[in-house]
């Protein structure tokens, strides 16, 4: 197999060790964490971690050439999705190599998003240290990206709080997510919420003693529902999207302990996917103004009822120009003047909104990720590693 469609043997290695760590977002990623660290720390490269509340779990800020003006991020997550009840045919752990249909490929859970982007970087630091850039270099690997990007704000946060001087802030992120090593400039935002709304129980007899928590719930999901079909018909549009509007929609509900019991309590899960420029915060006050509306009857019946909302993730969208600093380095990186959008959600947006120029490219397919035998092509391993290895000659 050629050079071409096959990456280096080392970085192939370190594709492969990654993938075999359980980082699913509720287990910890520090075995992870402290593999690169090691590894960086014997090449002499200053790094600095970042913690989750319950120190479960880390970010690894790391920085190639410290003291050289600030310069290009490499970022991923650690973090994969769980595989529980998903038919898999091989190992979600095993890092195996088949070839299926003539292509070679790794298997494993996290191969494609994005432990394949992480191993290349790992594996390509010594030939980083050694080109001798005239600007440093970065390494951002995050946790809980999955469940809604809460370790790149920690490592923000951290960063901001470093003290390092301004010329030495970053100034370039390339977020290697799966794009088939096309730069992406733009993505939509994910903002999630819980409804909790406390009713009054009793016995289903006497409705009119009774708070329906579910009913007061089904009221608030038909107005999301009413509010995605006006995105759909009436919304604003943004060529090359899959889904070219922003769009609501309700993925869990909880409530009732009976058939005979009107309900007390009712939990519900609802999320925007907006569009680059929406202003998410005006959606959700729509939905807050009609539970407002709700309360009033609510409180007639019993003053402790009341509906409530929880913000459980708030990943920004991400839009770039074509002239950004960013995409242009990711575009003659790649050997590409082409573009890309994409539906999922990643980390670019954060890091636009914390002033640094943001692309998202990286290798693999958004079609595999997630699936039941998850795997990147070895093809796309070889143009990721390619991608790098210009960097390293970028001047």
């Amino acid at each position: 197999m050629t050079a071409e469609t096959n990456p280096s043997a080392a970085g192939l290695a370190w594709a492969q060790r990654l993938v075999r760590f359980n980082t699913v977002s509720h287990e910890s990623n520090l075995p992870l964490i402290e593999c690169i660290a090691d590894h960086l720390r014997s090449l002499g490269v200053p790094l600095r971690l970042s913690w989750d509340d319950n120190r479960r779990k880390a970010n690894l800020f790391a920085t190639l050439g410290e003291g050289k003006p600030g310069g290009v991020i490499l970022s991923g997550h650690t973090d994969t999705v769980p595989w529980d009840g998903q038919a898999w045919t091989v190992d979600p752990l095993g890092a195996d190599l088949r070839t299926v249909d003539g292509e070679p490929r790794l298997y494993g859970r996290g191969s494609a998003d994005m432990k394949g982007f992480i191993g290349l970087v790992v594996a390509q630091t010594q030939a980083f240290l050694d080109a001798d850039l005239p600007h440093a270099l970065h390494y951002a690997f995050s946790y809980d990206e999955e469940v809604g990007c809460f370790g790149a704000q920690t490592l923000l946060a951290d960063l901001a709080e470093s003290g390092l001087p301004k010329a030495a802030l970053p100034r370039l992120c390339i977020v290697g997510e799966p794009t088939s090593m096309v730069p992406a400039i733009a993505h939509k935002g994910v903002a999630r919420w819980r409804c909790c709304v406390k009713g009054r129980a009793a016995h289903s007899s006497q409705t009119h003693i009774a708070v329906n928590a579910i009913e007061a719930a089904a009221r608030l999901v038909a107005g999301l529902a009413d509010m995605a079909d006006d995105f759909a018909a009436r919304g604003p549009r943004y060529a090359g999207f899959e889904v070219p509007w922003t769009t609501a929609a309700v993925g869990v509900i909880e409530g009732g302990i009976a058939d005979n019991v009107v309900p007390e309590d009712c939990r519900f899960h609802y999320e925007f996917r907006a569009l680059p420029g929406t202003d998410v915060a005006a959606l959700q006050r729509r939905v807050e103004d009609h539970a407002s509306a709700l309360v009033p009857a609510m409180h007639a019946v019993d003053a402790a009822t009341g509906i409530r909302f929880e913000t459980l993730c708030a990943v920004p969208p991400f839009q770039a120009a074509l002239d950004d600093p960013a995409v242009r380095l990711a575009q003659q990186l790649a050997g590409t003047d082409r573009t890309t959008l994409v539906g999922f959600g990643t980390e670019a947006g954060l890091f636009q909104s914390a002033g640094i120029a943001s692309v998202v490219c990286g290798p693999g397919s958004i079609t595999q990720a997630h699936q039941a035998d998850e795997y990147v092509s070895l093809a796309q391993l070889a143009q990721a590693e390619a991608f790098l290895q210009a960097l390293a000659r970028h001047r």
